[in-house]
């Protein structure tokens, strides 16, 4: 291995560039782990490192790509073994640190899983970061205490990374979906996926917002934040939780305590970057067994790095449905 490709943005004063390269092993960052890339995804967070003024990335000329899954091919960690399948994302993965948009990244063990058992490293890059943040935010729903009896769960945002996969691993598990989305051509996707019913992305942002109104759903995953959060937090069945992860619909909350004190209604937020590697690795193997959904690698699209700059434009258009992976093998 003398050289290999890799996608780099670099931003000097008024200039800014973003192209494939040819790198070497020098230009990687420190870390005791290299692993072979086989496959990486295309995140928003992604898209946003591909402009100059996305605020995400720390340090020029830079690597994107904040998920990757391949196989070591070397290691100074006793822990990790050459020709291991391995999965890292999130941390400071396409962010401080080079990221998996090329053929080979040197990361720290520390954020490192091993590939579970079920699935193959296509499909953890199918999850990537947005079905681990979907797993992450169904497993506090029900360590919160909503089972599916209690009655249906909303899903805002549904067709995007996070959403669909929330639907999908909602319906494996039994519970009757709600999805929201403003995508009336998607209905059919979300169908397929697992949605019960479907309600237009304006049904959660009326006009006023009362502090409670009528108690409709048991529980939500909300991608989206601002007029819509308000809105779902006063319509959560008594003793219900809503999972809250982002923030495309603003970051300005306005609510009142009535949802919390009234109707015992949890709020809670969901990072899925500094997740603690314990509770990481739980989620990892739900997501290789009871969470996976049999559509899994139906809401799947593959592009190579030489796609990936129009790919970066799209997720940021809000162009892309279900999940976007690179393939690098």
């Amino acid at each position: 291995m003398e050289t290999f490709k890799a996608l780099i943005v670099d931003k000097q004063e008024d200039d800014f560039s973003i192209e494939l390269k040819n790198i070497s092993q020098t230009d990687l960052p420190e870390g005791d782990i290299l692993i072979k890339v086989h496959y990486s995804s295309v995140n928003y967070k992604d898209g946003l490192a591909s402009i100059p003024d996305g605020n995400i990335v720390r340090n020029y000329p830079h690597i994107p790509g904040i998920d990757l899954a391949g196989v070591i091919v070397e290691s100074t960690n006793d822990a990790f073994t050459v020709g291991q399948q391995v999965i890292a994302t999130s941390y400071e993965i396409g962010v401080s640190q080079h990221g998996g948009f090329s053929e080979y990244a040197r990361v720290s063990s520390e954020w490192v899983v091993p590939l579970p058992d079920g699935l193959t490293l296509k499909e953890a890059m199918i999850y990537g970061t947005a079905g681990f943040t979907a797993a992450l935010a169904v497993h506090r729903l029900e360590t919160s205490g909503v089972k599916k009896e209690d009655g249906p769960i909303l899903v805002s945002g549904a067709t995007g990374g996070v959403g669909s996969i929330a639907v999908s691993m909602l319906h494996k598990l039994g519970y009757e979906v709600t999805a929201s989305t403003g995508k009336e051509t998607e209905h059919d996707f979300l169908r397929s996926i697992g949605a019960t019913n479907i309600i237009s992305r304006e049904a959660l942002q009326p006009e006023k917002v009362r502090p409670l109104d009528k108690q409709l759903w048991a529980g939500a995953i909300d991608p989206v934040g601002g007029k819509t959060l308000s809105y779902i937090l006063s319509t959560i069945k008594y003793g219900g939780a809503v999972s809250v992860m982002g923030l495309t619909g603003g970051p300005k909350l306005e609510t009142t305590v009535f949802p919390f004190i009234l109707r015992g209604v949890n709020l809670l937020g969901i990072d899925s970057v500094y997740c603690p590697m314990n509770e990481r690795k739980v989620i990892w193997e739900r997501m290789a067994s009871d969470l996976k959904p049999n559509t899994l690698n139906d809401v799947v699209h593959e592009v190579t790095l030489e796609e990936l700059p129009a790919t970066l434009e799209a997720i940021l258009a809000g162009k892309i449905k279900g999940r976007t992976i690179v393939s690098l093998i």
